[in-house]
This record gives structure tokens, sequence and C-alpha cells, in this order.
């Protein structure tokens, strides 16, 4: 992944987001941490990026919409958001729950926000990716394969 790995954290509240990204600055090394208070600023810069693949922290509302909505209009540009997004809430609601698990999103934190529990699910997303690469650079057959898709 050119220039590692973005980990993009959207939250209508400065103060949470500040807090959120010093904890992910305080030990993550695999690419730059963008900070978002307007989720309509947010989705423009998700739809400039071509990377495909970065790590979302999302606050679940996010002004008048809600982090799934979000993921649905950044979706095409990052087919695996659900799967690599942390979702914070201030309840974690059933509702909440059954829509994370109907929208396959794995990490669910509820505020304040225990900074073991998000370097935990970062990390568990940073595996999956490194595990991957892993397998690309030891089998020449499978990069080959994935740089023809």
């Amino acid at each position: 992944m050119t220039g590692g790995l973005p980990v993009i954290i959207v939250d209508d509240d400065p103060q949470v987001c500040e807090i959120t990204a010093e904890i992910v600055r305080s030990f993550y090394t695999w690419g730059k941490v963008f900070v978002f208070t307007d989720p309509d600023e947010a989705l423009r810069f998700c739809q400039d990026r071509q990377t495909g693949v970065a790590i979302f922290i999302l606050d679940v509302f996010l002004e008048e919409k809600t982090c799934f909505s979000f993921l649905k209009s950044v979706q095409p540009a990052f087919p695996f958001a659900p799967q690599d997004t942390i979702i914070m809430t201030g309840n974690a609601s059933d509702e909440v729950v059954n829509v994370c698990i109907s929208s396959d999103i794995t990490y669910l934190l509820e505020k304040p926000i225990r900074p073991y529990a998000l370097k935990l699910a970062v990390r568990a997303i940073v595996a999956k990716y490194s595990k991957f690469a892993k397998k690309l650079l030891l089998d020449p057959v499978l990069a080959d394969y994935v740089a023809r898709i």
C-alpha cells in the first residue's frame, strides 16, 4: 500500500476527535491519521483518495447523518470499509449493535473510549492487511493474480 494504511476519524465533537486521534497517533506507525468533525468534508476527502483501503473510526451519529449512511457513501471507493471500521457510541443499544452486525461491522466501542480497546481494534484491522501483504511477498503466483485484478 503506497503511503501506508490511513486512519480516518470522523466525529462531530472536536474533543472526541482530538482525544481519539491522540490515542491512535501514540502507537500507530502504518500510515497517516486524518481527523474530521464535518462528515461532508470527510466524505469528499474519501472520494478523492485512490488507496481503496483505510481504517475508519466513526461516531454513530454524525450531525444529521449516521455512520452507516457515511459508510455506504464511501464504499464504492473503499469496498472493505465496513470490515475496516470501528464505531464509537455513547450508548451501545441493541439497535446500534444489530445495525453493526447487519452492516458487517465488528468493532463497537462505547464512549468514553478505553485506549487499550481502541488499540486492539486498530491492530486487528492492521494485522489483516499485514498478513495478506506477507502472503503476497511469499507467493509470486498469488501476487501476480492480485496484480491482474
